[in-house]
């Protein structure tokens, strides 16, 4: 995959939990949970493009850990509205597939790097 496919990808990401959280009901606990999924997931997007702009390997693993991070912290996020039921898990589904496949994209890719670093 590349850079500029990642790139669009988790955009789409961002703007697919945009909408999920669009359709979420108003109380005080979701208001909670909407405004942190909403920076975790449009952080990996953000984040993801500063990945692109690294100077070196070992910043390209600086940023892409926190890319990590936010991207697991979706995930987590995620799980707590399936909990609380507040949308159908036909369309939770699809998303936690989405942000499953980008951590394990991530986690695969700063292996390799790491294991490059390492080597040298």
């Amino acid at each position: 995959m590349t850079n500029d496919q990642l790139k669009n990808r988790t955009k789409q990401f961002s703007l697919s939990i945009l909408n999920l959280i669009e359709k979420m009901p108003n109380s005080m606990s979701t208001r909670v949970v909407i405004n942190q999924i909403a920076k975790s997931a449009t952080s990996v997007g953000a984040n993801y493009r500063a990945v692109c702009r690294a100077r070196s390997d070992r910043e390209f693993v600086a940023k892409l850990n926190i890319v990590l991070e936010e991207a697991d912290e979706t995930q987590f996020w995620l799980e707590i509205i399936e909990g609380m039921k507040w949308i159908n898990q036909s369309e939770l589904g699809s998303l936690q597939k989405e942000a499953n496949e980008l951590v394990a994209i991530f986690v695969s890719t700063l292996k390799t790097v790491n294991n490059r670093l390492n080597n040298n």
